[in-house]
């Protein structure tokens, strides 16, 4: 369907919900000619989305309002709200899980998830275990990867995975892409919760707890650098434990979706590199949107990638040359027929 605006934007649009998002607005006093430029910028977007489906309502699933997918969902919605001239909302969400069953019951358009459990989900296993596999998920790219952060402090004494054994370890929020991390990390170390206690925390309230001597080390799988484990380190030793060795052998034979990745000395307080396990953080979009929308969407948001880069630092790592990377699913056809028309596509 064609769609035009007709609605004169007196400046840029900020969208409120956004933790990292911009915050520059114009001023009322413009001039006439600053007022003529803005009708012609936005009679020009009313062109270019002229193929998104009337009255869309883009809603994007994200995290916690601490974590990186907050922040990059809202530079995405920016985008597409002063691109496209949509209505969106950013939406807090539990992550991964959550995220991939609100796009598969249709309150999503949009949603930031890792790749472990959208293959859990597109396979009806893990997570989804007992589900019928909902094979109607469909990607709109691959975006970041996430490292696997096991965070604690020089105090506890704790140096490996193993010397979890025993201790309060905050696992995630329950059924969260960290807490499905977790359980794979830990069998990969032939361990379970059955080894540790279990604290079912999201990482910003671990964190917290760590602060308070409550819990002794935290799951904390997200871009680099998180903003929880940095404010740890402000008034405590923290440090990472890593993930080498035959766990992590064990772990990529098990699940072949996670890879070797480092944390490079300095990301934090520690000197050293770190190296850990990592995974791909997925943007999905609903199938159910039509080809010409996703396509407007895709080309929009790439279009625009500077503004998602400058949205966090793990951003930035988003490319044309990634878009596959780890995708378990299917591309939409909006989204592959963008990614063909720019030679993305392997």
């Amino acid at each position: 369907m064609k769609k035009s605006l007709l609605v004169l934007f007196g400046g840029i649009l900020s969208f409120g919900l956004i933790a990292c998002g911009d915050e520059d607005t114009e001023s009322n006093n413009t001039n006439g000619n600053e007022e003529a430029a803005a009708t012609e910028n936005n009679n020009d977007a009313g062109e270019e989305s002229a193929n998104v489906d009337e009255d869309l309502f883009v809603t994007v699933a994200t995290g916690g309002t601490s974590g990186v997918y907050y922040p990059i969902g809202g530079a995405i919605a920016n985008i597409l709200e002063g691109d496209l001239g949509l209505d969106t909302s950013v939406q807090s969400t539990g992550a991964s899980v959550e995220n991939i069953n609100l796009l598969d019951t249709n309150r999503a358009e949009l949603a930031i998830t890792m790749a472990d459990a959208v293959a859990q989900a597109y396979e009806g296993s893990g997570a989804f275990d007992g589900d019928e596999p909902k094979e109607n998920l469909t990607g709109l790219a691959s975006l970041y990867p996430n490292f696997v952060q096991v965070v604690t402090t020089e105090d506890t004494g704790i140096e490996t995975i193993e010397d979890l054994a025993g201790r309060s370890v905050g696992v995630g929020a329950p059924g969260s892409g960290v807490e499905l991390n977790a359980r794979m990390i830990l069998e990969a170390h032939d361990m379970s919760y059955d080894d540790i206690d279990e604290d079912f925390l999201s990482y910003s309230e671990a964190i917290d707890q760590i602060k308070n001597g409550m819990v002794d080390a935290a799951f904390v799988t997200s871009g680099v650098p998180n903003a929880t484990v940095i404010d740890l380190s402000t008034t405590h030793d923290a440090k990472v434990i890593p993930i080498e060795g035959e766990g992590m052998d064990n772990l990529m034979e098990e699940f072949p979706f996670f890879s070797t990745g480092v944390i490079e000395g300095g990301t934090y307080d520690q000197e050293e590199d770190v190296n850990t396990a990592t995974i791909t953080n997925l943007l999905l979009v609903n199938s159910e949107l039509s080809e010409d929308t996703v396509y407007e969407m895709t080309k929009s948001l790439f279009e625009n990638i500077d503004d998602i880069h400058s949205s966090h630092n793990a951003a930035q790592d988003i490319t044309l040359e990634t878009i596959q990377e780890g995708m378990p699913v299917p591309l939409h056809p909006g989204a592959e027929r963008y990614f063909e028309e720019v030679d993305a596509l392997d």
